[in-house]
């Protein structure tokens, strides 16, 4: 874990950079180090009800699947949590300096680890009291939270967005703690069209108004350009490699 405080440190210099203030002199743009993101829908993002959601959504028990090495909520103080509870403090401290409240989890390649670190770091979040957090699959190409969990996949986002089903009919609470789970939904062959939605990006951008913490498992960088752009909606990303199986040209390449 020593290596991701190291990019954690990082990040909040260069991920998390203070903004300037509203009267800094406008400087001379500089030639960009990377080929640019796509761009996120521009349409006015439509209304969205949400300030009541926690009294409208459903509440589930918490029953992971027994292959899933999920932290349990009722076993808090377990050793491999202690790992997780550090990086909660860092990306808290992170967000005592800056209001970051949505963060996009994802790797370089499929199988390095992005969908276990999102939902054990959503477990460790939701553990505080209070400190009302939320898991959301937008990984519509390979979801696995809800075989994580053990919930139905749909109705989710994909149902969300298409106009299926309503906010507080995807949204389920785990019984017990201040976590709140959305899975993707039903299967689509146009994943990357639903989320270039307006109504993907007023989602994203409204869900802090009610959750402290939104954590986004998308699809690996490398794989498909979901990632990339959840990321333009958030308000941070954060990488996951795995010890041993991820080379340092997928992580540069997945970087650019």
């Amino acid at each position: 874990m020593s290596r991701v405080h190291d990019a954690l440190r990082k990040a909040e210099t260069a991920v998390f950079a203070p903004q300037a203030p509203p009267n800094a002199q406008p400087q001379s743009p500089e030639p960009p180090m990377h080929p640019a993101r796509p761009a996120a829908s521009t349409q006015p993002a439509p209304p969205l009800e949400i300030d009541d959601l926690l009294s409208r959504i459903k509440t589930i028990p918490f029953t992971p699947s027994p292959d899933a090495s999920l932290l349990d909520v009722n076993r808090p103080n377990e050793a491999p949590a202690e790992e997780f509870r550090s990086l909660r403090t860092r990306l808290n401290h992170l967000q005592n300096l800056q209001p970051i409240h949505s963060v996009v989890i994802t790797s370089a390649s499929p199988a390095e680890g992005k969908s276990f670190t999102a939902a054990n770091l959503a477990l460790a979040q939701a553990q505080m009291e209070g400190n009302t957090t939320l898991l959301a699959d937008f990984d519509f190409r390979r979801p696995v939270v809800h075989t994580l969990f053990q919930i139905p996949r749909s109705p989710g986002i994909t149902d969300y967005l298409q106009g299926k089903a309503k906010l507080e009919e995807i949204v389920r609470k785990v019984e017990g703690s201040s976590l709140c789970i959305v899975p993707a939904g039903e299967a689509v062959l146009n994943p990357l069209e639903l989320l270039n939605l307006p109504e993907a990006k007023a989602l994203i951008e409204n869900l802090p108004r009610v959750f402290n913490w939104v954590i986004i498992d998308t699809p690996p960088l490398l794989f498909a350009a979901d990632a990339n752009l959840l990321s333009t909606m958030a308000h941070g990303l954060m990488m996951v490699v795995r010890i041993g199986h991820t080379t340092i040209d997928a992580v540069t390449r997945a970087i650019s």
